[in-house]
């Protein structure tokens, strides 16, 4: 048969089996929509985490409390309380004499409980740091002041908030000057932070920030550091001041054995590498249960030829006995399983593409940093896979139907 009679023979059989035809095609649409959404929908979630560990700055590095695996998590993700990092070892990290390539260096606790001001009562998020934090994190201050270096040493009773702090706890009154209390501790609040919208991983906008020492003291009664950041000269001196680093903790906390560390060294770099290939082995994990329809979709194919086999058998017969060839009759059945599954794929790129670009639009429309991605490769692939479902799973109906013997398939009721 030439190709035109097989196509054409084979749209004549869909017209005429539009429901046959729709149930055939629809595992194929749901396969391959789901991967292309799952691949799309993780391409955008992994760069959504990996820009905002990146607009963090690949110039910082960050030291944990307790020691870990160089490729593992620390030990406080856990949930461990570890006390061994101190005010003093943040203190020790400034001394560019030790550490030349740290530009600046901020320590970190923080804690949750009631916050009030005299328009508003809530539990919120604080959190107690070093004068050195805007330029460590990149946060700016818009309007007010931030605490200085003295504050930061002398337990000063000073607060900056966090642009939707600022909000809930005063609205559109001026904060400056007036006071919060956090527990039974009262602030005055000297500045606001500027707004930085949503993030994953640090939410500045919802937080009161206070002197490092205050909070330790004052407020959470404790004597350790949940973890320190630095902020170096230069990525290409990333190395060289991770070992800095590591020589004055140890020195600091009498380790002599590397084995023996309590703390951990962590980059952003090192971050970006650790994050991109655990979002790569999700993606690609989830993608393979989305595979698990495609082969739902090729049993389904195969279920519906074999229906169609039967149905035609009288026609397989009258074909045979007009000279058609096994050949032919296999390269026909062949062809319609494939147009089908191909058919099915289309529309499942086709609508697996418009979810994809409809679930981008709204991550960004709330503010996300979220990227559309559909690679070419992804939908060629796709294509190809949906044709060979089409010829793997249609191959045992046509080979069936080329098989059957004239004579018993034209006497076939």
């Amino acid at each position: 048969m030439q190709i035109k009679e097989i196509i054409k023979t084979i749209l004549e059989g869909f017209r005429a089996n539009k429901i046959r035809a729709v149930l055939t095609i629809l595992g194929i649409v749901i396969g391959i929509g789901s991967v292309i959404v799952i691949m799309s929908v993780g391409a955008g979630a992994q760069s959504l985490i990996l820009n905002q560990v990146n607009s963090m700055g690949t110039d910082l590095i960050g030291i944990l409390p307790g020691a870990s695996d160089p490729n593992g998590p620390p030990a406080t993700v856990f949930g461990l309380t570890i006390t061994t990092l101190k005010y003093e070892d943040a203190q020790a990290l400034r001394d560019r004499s030790q550490a030349p390539h740290n530009v600046a260096v901020s320590a970190y606790v923080a804690g949750v409980d009631t916050i009030s001001s005299i328009y508003e009562n809530l539990t919120g998020n604080f959190m107690g740091t070093s004068a050195a934090y805007p330029e460590v994190e990149n946060v700016e201050v818009a309007s007010g002041r931030f605490f200085t270096e003295s504050e930061e040493k002398g337990l000063a009773r000073v607060a900056v908030l966090g642009a939707q702090m600022k909000i809930d706890l005063f609205g559109e009154n001026d904060p400056i000057g007036q006071r919060i209390k956090i527990k039974r501790e009262s602030f005055e609040v000297i500045g606001v932070l500027a707004a930085r919208g949503s993030n994953l991983l640090s939410d500045t906008d919802n937080r009161v920030f206070v002197p490092v020492l205050t909070a330790e003291k004052l407020v959470l009664g404790i004597d350790h550091l949940g973890f320190i950041r630095a902020k170096i000269d230069d990525t290409q001196n990333l190395d060289a001041a991770m070992d800095d680093i590591r020589v004055i903790l140890r020195q600091r906390h009498g380790i002599t054995n590397p084995a023996d560390d309590d703390f951990s060294i962590r980059s952003t770099a090192q971050a970006l590498d650790v994050l991109g290939q655990v979002t790569d082995a999700i993606r690609f994990f989830l993608a393979g249960i989305g595979a698990l329809s495609l082969l739902v979709g090729g049993v389904g194919i195969m279920n519906i030829m074999l229906i169609s086999v039967a149905e035609r058998t009288r026609e397989i017969g009258l074909r045979k006995a007009l000279g058609a060839r096994k050949q032919d009759l296999l390269v026909q059945f062949l062809a319609e399983a494939s147009i089908s599954s191909l058919t099915g794929g289309v529309v499942g790129i086709v609508g697996g593409v418009a979810i994809s670009a409809l679930i981008a639009l709204v991550a960004q429309a709330l503010g996300y940093n979220w990227s559309f991605v559909v690679s070419p490769a992804s939908v060629i692939l796709a294509c190809a896979v949906s044709i060979s479902i089409g010829m793997i799973f249609g191959y045992y109906p046509a080979k069936k139907a080329s098989g059957l013997d004239p004579i018993s398939a034209l006497r076939y009721e």
